[in-house]
């Protein structure tokens, strides 16, 4: 028997960030909203845990005890007494390392399909639980829509959202590591005083009514100067963008992924066809917002 989860990516369309913590992470208002790209997890009884991944960039994938999906696996399987031998396959659509919550969807999806392969049934409180373990990202893959983070990210509040939101991303070469632009962040502060993080009114009521535009005027994010200031050439790929008709740009999370809200699917699509002309991303994705969270398919 086998189980398939399908578990979309995010887009951070408020990343605030506080002050380095004496754990070393950070307190955030992280708004997440999941977007219609996707991957997929299937897990399969096996003799040992093992992990298998597809797709682009499958080969910049860790396949061994490192990956959240594997970390998933045992965690789930440790609270219940059970060997977590399970052949995992990753069929990859969100970009890996692209500040897209690629590896944290992975994470969330092994563990919602081991749940249903090993017949657990575990309540969606002790999923969460598990997934805030995992990672900061983690929890919001498993619940998907809309939603504010805080703490780390990990502590979720649902929001609504009253519309549809039309996203194109561009994909860069390369990753970019979260813990390098986190540090990055701290170094650009370093001796200032870091405002503690708060959601933004505007923004949330811009999420609540569906107001593109309003959103487009709220869109924040504190990591970006770090990230550009790691991959400088993701200035150009946020401007052409821009020129294209997008409403608002900005980077995705920890990037290197950078996101353009448009008014449209054609809007979107008119964005994506002028962001590969340009020549200053490698792929450009159209996807809307917001988007299920981690669901058996």
């Amino acid at each position: 028997m086998s189980v398939t989860v399908r578990v979309p990516a995010k887009v951070n369309v408020q990343l605030a960030v506080g002050g380095a913590r004496p754990d070393g992470f950070h307190d955030l208002a992280n708004v997440f909203l999941a977007v219609g790209l996707y991957d997929e997890v299937t897990v399969t009884a096996a003799q040992a845990l093992t992990i298998t991944c597809s797709g682009p960039d499958a080969d910049q994938v860790p396949l061994d005890r490192t990956n959240l999906a594997a970390r998933a696996a045992e965690a789930l399987a440790a609270r219940h007494g059970l060997p977590p031998d399970v052949h995992i396959h990753i069929a990859k659509d969100i970009p890996v390392a692209g500040g897209m919550a690629g590896g944290s969807a992975d994470g969330a999806g092994a563990l919602l399909a081991c749940d249903a392969l090993w017949g657990l049934g575990s309540s969606r409180s002790e999923l969460l639980d598990i997934c805030a373990e995992l990672g900061s990202d983690v929890p919001f893959s498993l619940v998907g829509g809309a939603a504010l983070g805080t703490g780390r990210g990990e502590r979720l509040t649902e929001l609504e959202a009253g519309g549809e939101f039309h996203w194109v991303f561009a994909v860069a070469d390369g990753g970019l590591s979260t813990p390098a632009v986190y540090a990055e962040f701290d170094r650009l502060h370093a001796g200032a005083a870091v405002p503690a993080p708060v959601a933004s009114p505007a923004l949330l009521a811009a999420l609540r009514t569906g107001d593109a535009t309003a959103l487009a005027g709220a869109l924040t994010n504190d990591l970006q100067p770090a990230a550009l200031s790691l991959r400088p050439a993701l200035s150009a790929t946020l401007e052409s963008g821009m020129a294209a008709g997008a409403l608002a740009s900005l980077v995705s999370g920890s990037g290197p992924t950078t996101a353009f809200l448009t008014k449209s699917p054609e809007g979107a699509r008119q964005v994506a066809d002028a962001l590969l002309r340009s020549g200053t991303c490698r792929a450009a994705r159209v996807a809307a917002s917001p988007a299920r969270g981690a669901v058996r398919v």
